[in-house]
């Protein structure tokens, strides 16, 4: 591929930035009296408005040409074909595959995929049914009352997300905790007060060896084993979600309760699949394919509609605008519906992990920036903690709010103020307050200064009639997909993550060294070095 910065889409765009280096928002919307209306989209039940966006007619034309320019029609029909995109690993990208119609065929190696996809969801939507119902008992003969899933990355930041964001669709007498970080604190406070027989964990592990999970499950065995006493309880309070049937027999599951992916599955886009068990059985199995009807329909939208209306494709480029023209590092998600309160995390993954990448996929050195760093906290928390530095602070941090308009809980006064809220917020982002404005209030002239809100900070808002699962499944999905666009035009892999290879291989070393009867002999950095032998020689054991 050319070199990205090379191409003429690249180049118009940077006379663009330079053309409106100076220009405000509020002249932009002087300029075009209906903006609010006209640089909006809707798609799968999400409407957004972007006029709040630095950008203009021209710059969209020349963004949607850059698109055309990476070849993105190409790499869609690509993924959607089942060709292997994920090239540093060889293998296909289908997480579309996930929510397909039963009708569809989607081919990897020749082989339709869909049926299997939809095999596992009635095996899981079985399962689920029965614990619901309270017709899976455990050891003991109790109701299953407790679910713990045990995952880490995309088997806990999807799951953990999706139950926050439907927890109004719950079903509120089964209790659900989620346990992923190796610190043992997590793993204790998750189940101090839980009754071993009346408690299912779900162990979330595709090889079944990840460090930490396994670390964790190991640990889950003790709790319910010094309970329970007979090892015989594990089958009856353990289920696996992973594809490594020796491993899980081996830990005492029965192999009957293992629901399995696929390697063209990656984990951060993986909460439709198996992994999102415990989503299943939060909501049941009706809800979980409304949510996945949701992914579906934004997958349509993106896989078949022009990129001057495709919600994902025109999010992603302007994305790249503020990136790479506009100069901004960091992007906020600002979700005004307390129950998303974790999509901004489970977002930091999916964003990061698939875009942190700085070689090409032909393994040259980018010469441009890449990953914006997301980042995001619920209206209206944030506005009393960080909107301080957005609103006046040095640097630029585009904004996403996302809001519903009808609300889930009972208190609609309430919803009323916090979208009050999400839109003074936006407003002021964009239009500010000017040093005259300022003292028409009366300031006096040596506060004027500090009260001027320049203003001109790009947002886009995005609102749903409702938090339904449909709609969770498309919101979701519009992400998916507008990172794999901006990777796209990167000119990178975003489906690989071999950043994070390092760290692990470096700690297995590590954890030998510290945990050894006789002083380790160290070959790390001086540091590192004084770091283990400090830590050997003060920790309580």
């Amino acid at each position: 591929m050319t070199d990205l910065t090379q191409l003429p889409a690249w180049r118009t765009l940077a006379t663009h930035r330079d053309r409106l280096r100076d220009t405000q928002l509020r002249e932009l919307f002087a300029a075009e009296a209906q903006r609010g209306e006209k640089y909006t989209l809707d798609a799968a039940g999400w409407y957004l408005d972007y006029s709040k966006q630095r950008i203009d007619a021209a710059v969209v034309q020349t963004l949607l040409q850059l698109a055309d320019e990476c070849g993105l029609r190409a790499r869609i029909d690509a993924m959607w074909h089942g060709d292997k995109i994920n090239i540093t690993e060889k293998r296909a990208v289908l997480h579309v595959a996930l929510r397909a119609r039963k009708a569809q065929r989607i081919e990897v190696d020749g082989a339709d995929v869909v049926p299997g996809v939809h095999a596992v969801l009635a095996r899981m939507a079985a399962f689920a049914t029965r614990v619901r119902a309270g017709e899976w008992t455990g050891h003991t003969g109790k109701r299953i009352r407790h679910v713990v899933n045990i995952g880490i990355g995309g088997s806990d930041l999807g799951p953990v997300m999706a139950y926050e964001a439907l927890r109004a669709y719950t079903q509120r007498d089964l209790d659900f905790r989620f346990v992923s970080n190796v610190d043992g604190t997590d793993f204790f406070e998750a189940t101090r007060d839980l009754d071993p027989g009346e408690t299912l964990f779900i162990v979330a592990s595709k090889t079944f060896t990840t460090q930490e999970t396994m670390a964790n499950a190991r640990a889950a065995r003790a709790w319910l084993l010094a309970s329970l006493q007979d090892e015989s309880a594990i089958a009856k309070h353990f289920v696996a979600v992973s594809t490594n049937a020796a491993e899980v027999a081996k830990f005492g599951i029965d192999t009957a309760n293992m629901f399995g992916f696929w390697d063209w599955v990656g984990g951060r886009y993986s909460m439709d699949s198996a992994i999102g068990l415990s989503t299943m059985l939060a909501i049941g199995p009706e809800q979980f394919q409304a949510m996945l009807d949701g992914f579906h329909a934004m997958d349509e939208h993106f896989c078949s509609t022009p990129f001057a209306q495709n919600l994902p494709v025109l999010m992603a480029l302007i994305g790249i605008w503020n990136v790479n023209f506009l100069g901004a590092h960091t992007q906020a998600v600002l979700p005004y519906v307390q129950y998303l309160k974790r999509f901004p995390a489970y977002l930091q993954q999916l964003t990061m992990e698939s875009n942190g990448k700085s070689v090409t996929l032909d393994g040259a050195r980018v010469g441009y920036d890449t990953s914006a760093i997301w980042w995001g906290e619920p209206g209206t928390n944030g506005q009393h903690s960080f909107y301080q530095l957005v609103h006046q602070g040095t640097r630029l941090i585009p904004c996403d709010f996302i809001g519903v308009c009808d609300p889930l809980g009972p208190l609609h006064d309430q919803h009323d103020l916090l979208m009050a809220n999400l839109f003074a917020q936006s407003e002021a982002l964009a239009f500010g307050k000017t040093a005259d404005q300022v003292r028409a209030e009366g300031t006096p002239e040596w506060l004027v200064p500090h009260r001027v809100f320049d203003g001109n900070r790009p947002s886009s808002t995005l609102l749903a009639p409702r938090l339904t699962p449909h709609a969770l499944g498309a919101l979701v999905a519009l992400y998916e997909h507008l990172t794999f666009v901006q990777g796209v035009v990167w000119n990178i892999d975003s489906f690989d993550q071999w950043g994070v290879e390092l760290g692990k291989q470096l700690a297995q070393r590590t954890y030998a060294e510290i945990i050894a009867g006789s002083e380790p002999a160290l070959a790390h950095d001086s540091s590192t070095n004084a770091l283990i032998r400090r830590y050997r020689a003060t920790r309580a054991r």
